[in-house]
Parts: structure tokens; sequence; C-alpha cells
């Protein structure tokens, strides 16, 4: 942190969504919930106290994560909120709130909300009578306590961003890929919070929605409120609050450079991702969110590659029934005008929380390798039914294929295809007009076995679509939304690109396309490596489709080819990551590689 005089405060982060955005900070803070409160049976008070407990435990890990991330402030700000830090987690030991709110619960018979409420009423009224300052002080800190016990019991951490002032940049503890799906850039200018890492989920929807980003800073609440003018660098990772003359000044000149640089950049539009050597990329879009199609199509893409369907599922009460799915994907359909539409199945679990799903997911020591995706859908398959119901009957209005996610065994996608058969059999019998031929079934890639194992899965699938997100997580063992683990994340890691190779390898030998729809197919400095490796479908957020277009339209196939085969024989991480960072240049053109790559290293 660096502070300058006039105040400014420059904050750095993980800048995970590129971009300048200046406007006013609108912080959120953990208060402000409405509680509710119910009578429990005199039979259930031990479960409810049991209800209260894990979210304690939940709370104290999310107070550990930002007390670690506290520790890399300088040395004073690093004591002083060390010690706010522990006192929030002794609050939570044992204190007089943990003990009254389970007395109040087996006494009172109320739901732990209320009864946090309550306590949390008692003690900041005593504190208050003691006309004592520093104990004065301390009722903020059990309020802001009982907030988060709250919260957490509620499955709710933020309020809703429907009062924001337009071009706010939003500033808070953390950002869930549910908050991120309830921003509308053209409300909202960008964000940044204390917790999460570059390749979680939240990033990723920041990234697909355009909005610069910063996450990972420490310090972030303390000094800004809501009103102050702040400016994100979502490429540089910094955060400057209270910007002088001069610093808003060159902010503006970026972010004008920025926007004509995009202005450019459209004139690409209608023309192919072409090599110099004539092999055309198909460009395909990645959509979290429907209304993200008008700006897919935009930017020139050739259909929809990835739609991640848990938009349906998230922040709302109930599940989407059968004719709202078919409606949604039908209007999109309708909006592609003959373009393919590729859906993904249901993918909560993990990181993506679906509220709609209330109970049915069990608590998971480890969820990203627990209940979710398609072993959720085959665990409870109505889920799994409703969706491919819609389906089929939305692929009767335009080209629609079915990605199916997280699969590790070719019985599920024979599962999956006998699901599909026998709600396709239901429809005719209700009369419902269904295409000629059912829908194309292809298999995400994104666990190491399945990657192994793509020959045999090749044999039941009708594509392959590689999720190289996951595809990282799972094969190195790194949580991908954890900033404490952030820097350990790399695509480029040998044994991520050999499954990538053995995918792309099974694909092409049983003659079925394969794509990748992961982060590295947006990152320009990956894309020689990719297409040396066979990839000729690439999908990615709408916004990274012009600058990979530029980046194809200025390779050969056969230079990109002769690349991947040289970093394929290497086996030193970094001196991969230096190769494909270094192996290229940037030309008024593009990225282009250097004449020199196939001698480098």
């Amino acid at each position: 942190m660096m502070t300058k005089a006039g105040g400014e405060k420059t904050l750095t982060g993980i800048g995970v969504a590129a971009g300048i955005a200046i406007g006013p900070a609108y912080v959120i803070e953990m208060r402000g919930l409405q509680v509710p409160e119910y009578s429990v049976p005199a039979g259930q008070t031990d479960e409810e106290v049991m209800r209260f407990q894990a979210a304690m435990e939940k709370s104290r890990r999310q107070i550990a994560k930002l007390k670690n991330k506290a520790s890399s402030l300088p040395a004073n700000a690093a004591e002083e909120v060390g010690i706010l830090l522990e006192a929030h987690l002794a609050m939570l030991t044992g204190s007089r709130l943990v003990r009254g709110v389970e007395q109040s619960i087996k006494q009172d018979k109320i739901n732990a909300e209320a009864a946090i409420q309550r306590q949390i009423g008692i003690i900041s009224e005593g504190f208050r009578a003691m006309d004592d300052a520093y104990l004065a002080a301390r009722v903020t800190d059990i309020q802001e306590v009982g907030s988060r016990l709250i919260r957490n019991l509620l499955e709710q951490k933020y309020n809703p961003f429907d009062n924001i002032p337009d071009g706010s940049i939003i500033i808070t503890e953390e950002i869930t890929p549910a908050d991120t799906a309830l921003m509308d850039p053209t409300h909202v200018s960008g964000f940044a919070a204390v917790l999460g890492g570059a390749e979680g989920h939240a990033a990723i929807m920041a990234r697909a929605l355009g909005l610069p980003a910063v996450l990972g800073v420490a310090a972030l609440l303390q000094g800004v409120s809501t009103g102050d003018i702040v400016v994100i660098d979502g490429r540089r990772g910094e955060v400057v609050v209270r910007p002088t003359a001069a610093t808003l000044k060159q902010a503006r000149q970026q972010l004008a450079k920025r926007n004509r640089e995009q202005e450019k950049l459209k004139s690409l539009r209608k023309l192919p991702a072409e090599t110099q050597d004539g092999t055309v990329i198909g460009m395909h879009a990645n959509l979290e969110l429907p209304r993200e199609i008008d700006n897919a199509l935009a930017a020139g893409a050739q259909g929809i590659g990835l739609l991640r369907t848990e938009f349906m599922f998230m922040n709302r009460p109930d599940l989407p029934d059968e004719d709202e799915q078919y409606e949604t994907l039908k209007k999109m359909l309708g909006k592609l005008d003959g373009r393919m539409l590729t859906v993904r199945t249901l993918d909560v679990g993990g990181e993506k929380l679906a509220t709609a799903l209330g109970d049915s997911i069990g608590i998971s020591a480890n969820p990203a390798l627990g209940l979710r995706a398609i072993r959720l859908g085959l665990k409870q398959p109505q889920l799994l039914d409703t969706q491919l119901a819609a389906a089929l009957r939305a692929a009767a209005h335009g080209p629609l294929r079915i990605l199916v996610p997280m699969v590790s065994t070719v019985q599920q996608m024979l599962q999956v295809k006998e699901h599909m058969l026998q709600v396709a059999k239901k429809l005719q019998r209700r009369g419902v007009k269904l295409p000629e031929k059912l829908p194309l079934v292809g298999a995400m890639i994104e666990i190491p076995g399945a990657a192994l194992a793509a020959d045999a899965l090749a044999q039941v699938s009708d594509f392959f679509a590689i999720g190289s997100n996951d595809l990282t997580q799972y094969t190195l063992a790194i949580d991908r939304g954890d900033e404490q683990v952030a820097d350990l994340y790399n695509p480029l890691h040998p044994a991520v690109l050999r499954l990538i190779h053995f995918t792309t390898t099974a694909a092409l030998r049983a003659r079925i396309p394969v794509s990748l729809c992961g982060e590295m197919a947006g990152d320009q400095r990956y894309v020689p490596l990719l297409m040396g490796l066979g990839l000729r479908e690439l999908s990615m957020a709408p916004s990274r489709i012009a600058e990979v277009k530029r980046t194809i339209r200025g390779l050969s196939l056969t230079e990109a080819s002769g690349f991947a085969g040289m970093i394929m024989a290497k086996a030193d991480e970094q001196e991969i990551r230096h190769l494909v960072e270094q192996g290229g240049m940037f030309t008024p053109t593009g990225w282009q590689l250097k004449k020199n790559t196939k001698q480098a290293g």
C-alpha cells in the first residue's frame, strides 16, 4: 500500500479482468440484514444448534483467510488488522455470544439467526451502559461478527446491487459468481475485493462481462468510503483510492487509448480467423448469462461454444422448470439465427453455489471433488431430465448440442444418452415437436482421468470440449479461486499440456470435433501452442474474440505446429512459460511468433 500527499492511496492485488474503470466507490459491508425469526420445535433445537455451529466454523475459516491475507500488509497495518481479526475469532470460540445463542435456541426455541440478533442486542446494550469508550468501540466488532454468522446461515453475503449509483465501483470483502451474475455492466464500472484469485469463477465472469476487476487486495476496506473516487487497473492489479488530479488524468488517457484500440478491433468482426497458410479456426463464445449474446454476436462469434446454465439456478429460491428453461434456450437460438448453441448441463458445487437447490447438496469436506456437475445430475435425475427436455424442445428451433460436465467414465456418457433417449420418448408421447435428429452429446474433458481415457470416451461422445480451467486445477491440485495458492496455478505445466495433447489426439483419431473452452483459449499468448496441439475450434469470453482472431490471422499453422512440437519436448514448466510468453512478440498487427522461435531454447 502506498499513500501520497493529498490522500491518494494505491493498493495492489491480482488483476483478473483487464481494463480501466473510474468511478465512485460503493462499499458493501456485511450489515443491513433482514433477519427472519421463527419457532423451532422442541425436538429440533439440537439440530438448530448444529446449524449454528456449522455457520461458526465457516465464519472462522473466512476470518482465518482474511487474517492470512492481512499478513502481507506493511508491519503496522498487519499488526492492527491482525489484532482485530484475532478478536473476531475469539468471539467465535466459547464466548458469551456463542453461549448465549446456543442457550437462546434451546430455551426460547427460535431459529439461530434470530437468536444471534437477540444476543447482539443484549451484549451491545450492556457495553453501552458501561460508559466506557473502549467497550463502546467493541460493539461494532460484535455486530460485525454477528452479521457474518447470520449471512452464513442465510447463504447470503451481499446486498443486492439494485440501488447502486450508475458507474459505481464495488468494493467489498468477497465476490461470488452469483454476485457477479447480478452486476449489470451498464451500471457497474468494475469491482475489487479482499479475497479471490485470477482463475476463480467470479474472475471468469468479470472477464466475460468486460468488467475491470482486481481481487486479493489486502486492507482494501480500510480507508475507503462509499462515494470516494476510485481507479481500477485490471491489468496491473491496482486500486487507487482518492486519486490526485494527475493520476486521474493519466487514467482517463489510458481509458481513452483502450477504447480506441477496441474500436480498431471491430474491423475484424466479419473477417475469418484464417491463418497465413489458409487454416480457418472456429471462433465461438462462452456465455455466463443470456444477456451476453448480443456482445458475442457483435464480436463476431460463429456460435456459442459453452453456455453455462448455472445462471438459471442462481439468486433465486426455486428451481427453473422445463418451460422456463425451454423459453430461455429458444430465445437464444432465435438470436443466433442458425449458429450453434452448446448447452452445458448444470455444473454447480464447489465455488458455484445455487441457492435454488437448497439443502439437496450435502456439505462436503472438499466440494470441488464432491457431488457436482453430472454426478449431481445422475444422482438427482429430475434435474438432468428437466434440462434435457428443455434442450430437446429448443433444438427444434435451431442447431443445439449438449455438453456434459465433469465426465470421468464411459458409463456416465452412456447414462446421459439413455436419459436423453427416454426423455425424447416421453416428449413424443406428449406430442411435443422435436428435431429430426437428436442433439449431439459431447464430453467436457476437465478431469485428468477423462483426458487419459479420451480414446475410450471418444467412442461414446459426439464431440469433446476441453475445460482447461478445471483440468489445470485437478491436475495440479490447486484451488483456482484461492489467492493463497494462485501463483501455483499454471495451465502451461507440462502435465496439463500433455493431457490436452492426449485429448486432441484421441478426438482426431476418432474423427470427432474437439474445442477448448477454458480461459487459455482467450489468451492470445497461448493460441499458437493450442493450434499446434491440434485445436481448430476455440471458445472464449466475447471480449477476447477480436484480439485472438487478430493473432490467428498473423500466424502460419506450420510455424505453430513447430512451436508446439518444441514446447512438448520440454519438461521444465518455467522454461515452457518463458518460451510461450517470450516466443512471440507484439507487432502493430497483433501477437506473432518470433522468426527465431524454432531455435529458442
